[in-house]
């Protein structure tokens, strides 16, 4: 169950609540969900019942025991428990991932994504600004995937470099007729100039730092080494690739499964708390980050998000195939449809930056 689905779950138990006349309260939009904080238990935390306690004229910690009790029959939950003030701890059933992985292959680079059209509409006006029309861009590829329909605009038209090499697209320039929210300045680039990196390593130098941060546009972002960020998420999703064609070899498909102790072995001891790896856990937080980048219009969170998701497929990419004479077996077809899953996030998070997934580096 990703925090996303969990959101709906929490908000589906308090719905149920004020149905059965056992809370008075209006339903929010969405529930917030996060990991426990140092000290906490569970997989995930929520601070819903203490959000509505005021509208609800009712104590947190008696709403939290209301809501404790319905989410704990909802499926895909093992236990819910109550702590501090009326924060609601909620550990999942522990599926080994099963349930995540097949999602991720059902809904394929779409993952993520909004089923349908919300019917909202955005505006994102830009300054004349080669960093600001590429935020501005990736922010619109974002928005879409979260049923939003976006029109871009600039100050003046963008140079025709910018569209040819950057695919930068507006809808319409010049100055607006009335005041529109303007995505915040950013610092610009310095030299050398970032066209000269190419599409995909010059959107990766404008999009990857912080928006308060003046972005390096060296031939750093082209080197083929860990020491490049770019190159270990596009590594990691060439790897996935490769993983399933070497499988293809061996005689064996992906299926999903319970990964097996040699992997869970492999977890970072200092890992977020999951019930089986860090690699899951990314995976399971992905839909949060896409629409947390698309509400804040920062790209940059998505980006530092498919960095966590290679560097913890890659941690345990060797694990995946068997070694020397080992037959192939329900753990090695688990962990390569883990594999795979995460080849797939990494190549939409990248579509949606404007950034290609070579499947061979």
């Amino acid at each position: 169950m990703t925090p996303e689905e969990l959101s709906r779950t929490a908000l589906r138990a308090l719905r149920r609540a004020v149905d059965a006349g056992e809370l008075t309260a209006r339903v929010p939009e969405r529930a917030h969900i996060e990991r426990p904080r140092p000290g906490g238990t569970g997989d995930y935390a929520t601070n819903l019942a203490l959000r509505i306690a005021r509208e609800a004229g009712a104590p947190p910690l008696g709403i939290a025991e209301i809501l404790s009790a319905r989410l704990a029959a909802e499926p895909g939950i093992a236990r819910t428990d109550v702590t501090g003030p009326g924060f609601l701890s909620i550990t999942l059933d522990d599926d080994g991932g099963v349930g995540l992985v097949r999602r991720i292959r059902d809904d394929g680079e779409r993952y993520g994504h909004a089923a349908a059209d919300t019917g909202a509409l955005a505006q994102l006006h830009t300054p004349y600004d080669l960093r600001a029309l590429v935020v501005a861009d990736a922010t619109r590829r974002l928005l879409r995937s979260q049923g939003v329909r976006v029109r871009v605009t600039c100050a003046a038209a963008p140079a025709k470099a910018w569209q040819d090499i950057l695919g930068i697209r507006v809808d319409g320039h010049g100055e607006p007729p009335a005041p529109l929210t303007t995505l915040r300045p950013v610092p610009a680039p310095g030299s050398p100039d970032p066209l000269a990196l190419g599409r995909d390593a010059a959107r990766w130098a404008l999009l990857h730092p912080a928006p308060h941060d003046r972005p390096r546009t060296g031939d750093e972002h082209l080197a083929q080494r860990e020491s490049n960020p770019l190159f270990r998420v596009r590594y990691a999703h060439a790897r996935a690739r490769a993983l399933t064609r070497n499988a293809a070899d061996l005689g064996f498909t992906a299926t999903p499964g319970p990964l097996g102790p040699d992997t869970a072995a492999h977890a970072a001891a200092d890992a977020p708390a999951h019930p089986v790896h860090p690699l899951l856990s990314a995976l399971g937080d992905h839909p949060t980050v896409l629409a947390t980048a698309a509400h804040r219009h920062a790209p940059d969170r998505l980006t530092r998000h498919l960095v966590r998701i290679a560097d913890a497929f890659l941690a345990q990419a060797h694990t995946v195939l068997p070694l020397g004479d080992e037959k192939p077996s329900a753990a090695h077809r688990a962990r390569l449809a883990l594999a795979e899953a995460a080849g797939t996030v990494l190549a939409g998070g990248l579509s949606l930056l404007g950034i290609s997934a070579p499947a061979h580096l």
